[in-house]
């Protein structure tokens, strides 16, 4: 089943600016789906389309076979963690779940044991009874992931999920949205961390300008790469930039590197060219992520 279908949605605002061009997708009962783009590229506004908070100009979107002007019905089945932090600050956590999930019509005593669990899984139990304005970021935005999940929605929309947090809070959260995906949940993410959408999200669109310039699945995305950059340190000083069949290799101080391998030829390959030729490497690390690469290119944003 499709969790997601959208036909031919426009949307431009009042002062002329075209978000959105007869863009067309869908995503199926349990992906793990990445929407990425540069900033302007539309991403929030399909979300706001998506969720009933922006009205298109024309098009149709379907949630789970069911019209998305069925408003009342398909609220029912999103949950929502948008991009701006958006709560009462003198509220506490539990307060501001067991609110979000009398929305719902989810009684006192189910949403008081959904709320223990959630802030227990995202570790926010400790700050329980404290206002949100005495919250970190961090806090913030697990609060408001735990806020999206109160009602168990079937399809989740993820706006900058872990914009502003610490990698141990980042970490953490992947680890929950992957268990929830895990359960069936679908899962729609709009991230700037690329590293975040490859390493979670089985299948990709990118946007630019209001409309899609790739889709497909992740893994087969990256596999049209042609090349992938490395930066070594080595432990001697090099003086001249090496030659590698398959590979180029430049020198950008004397002790550091930058290794561009071709398709075909493979990193360990190129490793034991250069220490063949009496480098001695101490570190490896990709000057981009590959979804990075891949974003770039598709973009035409190269530096």
């Amino acid at each position: 089943m499709k969790a997601l279908v959208i036909a031919n949605c426009s949307k431009t605002y009042k002062n002329g600016h075209k978000a959105l061009h007869n863009l067309s997708m869908s995503v199926a009962e349990g992906d793990f789906y990445a929407l990425l783009g540069p900033n302007g590229a539309g991403k929030t506004t399909l979300i706001g389309i998506i969720c009933s908070t922006i009205a298109a100009d024309h098009g149709d979107i379907d949630i789970f076979e069911m019209p998305g002007k069925n408003f009342w019905q398909v609220k029912q089945l999103i949950g929502v963690m948008p991009q701006e932090v958006n709560f009462n600050i003198f509220q506490n956590p539990v307060e501001i779940l067991v609110n979000n999930a009398g929305l719902y019509g989810i009684d006192k005593k189910t949403a008081l044991v959904r709320a223990e669990s959630l802030l227990k899984k995202l570790n926010i139990w400790d700050k329980k009874h404290k206002a949100v304005r005495e919250l970190s970021g961090g806090y913030k935005r697990r609060l408001m992931l735990a806020r999206a999940m109160m009602h168990k929605p079937k399809i989740l929309l993820l706006d900058e999920p872990t914009a502003g947090v610490d990698i141990e809070t980042r970490e953490s959260t992947w680890e929950f949205l992957r268990a929830e995906n895990k359960k069936g949940t679908t899962i729609i993410l709009t991230t700037h961390y690329l590293e975040e959408a490859e390493k979670l999200c089985n299948r990709v669109t990118f946007i630019d300008n209001g409309c899609i310039v790739a889709s497909g699945v992740m893994a087969n995305m990256l596999s049209t790469l042609c090349t992938e950059s490395f930066i070594l340190e080595c432990l001697n000083e090099i003086t001249t930039s090496p030659k590698i069949t398959g590979a180029q290799c430049k020198t950008i101080s004397p002790h550091t590197l930058e290794l561009t391998i071709a398709k075909g030829t493979t990193i360990a390959s190129a490793i034991i060219a250069l220490v063949n030729q009496g480098i001695e490497i101490t570190t490896i690390t990709n000057k981009r992520g590959r979804l990075e690469e891949l974003f770039l290119n598709l973009t035409k944003k190269q530096p």
